[in-house]
């Protein structure tokens, strides 16, 4: 019996030792980031942000590969599958990991049980958005359109169950409107077809619509927050234009594959806070609209399970059923 103890411990002490030295020497070799949609979207601009700082403090390169697809599904279940050593690591977004359960019945991976949490990095308010051409200059006067023209005026979204698409479908409901939903393949093809004018509305996030704003190729008629956004305060929220309660904002947030050893996931949290709180880090996201968080893994952890709880709510009071 004792042998069997000794060998027992023996073991314990040679993972744990193997493991600490996994952490003490990670990364020797280059990491990759899965962004699990098209570049240029919100989700993309802000994972490049901190590859580029990790890049500079971990002396590896920290690449971006997008691999867009299916609401983020695509790149979401390949990064399940990756090999659980810190090497492949994902920067998913409230759609990936609140909303997908709840739209799809048969999704290919588990946020939950899938998936180590690393930090949540940064909050993103979403813009209601008009192209110019649509004569329109604030939240009542786009309910007022979108009844006199049921089932008439259309909206780009990322894809199905993405943050623009559950938002949007929020302000359906209680606006009592009905626009009708052209789901893209991500953030960037979604907006691009509105500054096109081949679409008249979206929403989509501050961070990568906010240039746009500025130029004047598309009207902010508010923002989705609770409160107004640092980087653009003169837009008013939609609560305070009218239709008082509505809050729907997306979220930035690191994952590695389950099994990662938890010494790798508290050095990657560790830097990337570190890197969040950087002054020039905070003036780059503040400046697009994305709200710098930092999180240790077990904060996201708690974030994850009561945004997946919410907004199955949403998404059943809006009317969205699962694929």
């Amino acid at each position: 019996m004792m042998s069997r103890i000794a060998s027992f411990m023996l073991a314990a002490l040679l993972v744990l030792a193997h493991t600490l030295a996994l952490a003490q020497g990670y990364p020797n070799k280059s990491v990759k980031i899965i962004v699990p949609f098209p570049p240029g979207g919100g989700t993309d601009i802000g994972t490049r942000i901190i590859a580029q700082k990790l890049s500079e403090a971990w002396g590896q390169p920290v690449l971006v590969e997008n691999r867009g697809g299916a609401a983020g599904i695509v790149g979401t279940e390949a990064t399940a599958k990756s090999a659980p050593d810190g090497y492949t690591i994902m920067m998913g977004n409230i759609g990936t990991h609140a909303i997908n359960v709840s739209l799809y019945k048969k999704l290919p991976y588990d946020p939950v049980k899938d998936f180590a949490p690393i930090s949540h990095v940064a909050g993103l308010p979403l813009f209601v958005l008009v192209h110019p051409s649509v004569k329109v200059t604030s939240i009542k006067e786009l309910i007022a359109l979108a009844k006199s023209q049921p089932g008439k005026l259309d909206y780009s979204s990322s894809g199905s169950g993405g943050s623009m698409h559950v938002a949007a479908e929020l302000f359906k409901g209680m606006t009592g409107t009905h626009m009708v939903h052209i789901p893209y393949k991500g953030g960037g093809p979604a907006v691009a077809d509105l500054l096109a004018g081949q679409v008249p509305v979206s929403f989509a996030t501050v961070l990568e619509t906010l240039p746009h704003v500025k130029s004047g190729r598309l009207r902010a008629l508010a923002v989705t927050s609770a409160n107004r956004s640092l980087a653009w305060p003169s837009v008013p929220t939609v609560a305070e234009s009218g239709v008082p309660g509505y809050e729907s904002i997306s979220w930035l947030a690191l994952f590695a594959p389950a099994g990662t050893p938890k010494d790798i996931i508290n050095k990657i949290s560790t830097e990337v806070v570190r890197i969040i709180n950087l002054p020039d880090v905070k003036e780059r996201l503040l400046l697009q609209g994305a709200e710098p968080i930092g999180s240790t893994p077990e904060q996201l952890a708690a974030v994850l399970a009561n945004d997946i709880a919410k907004y199955a709510k949403v998404m059943k009071a809006a009317g969205v059923q699962p694929e």
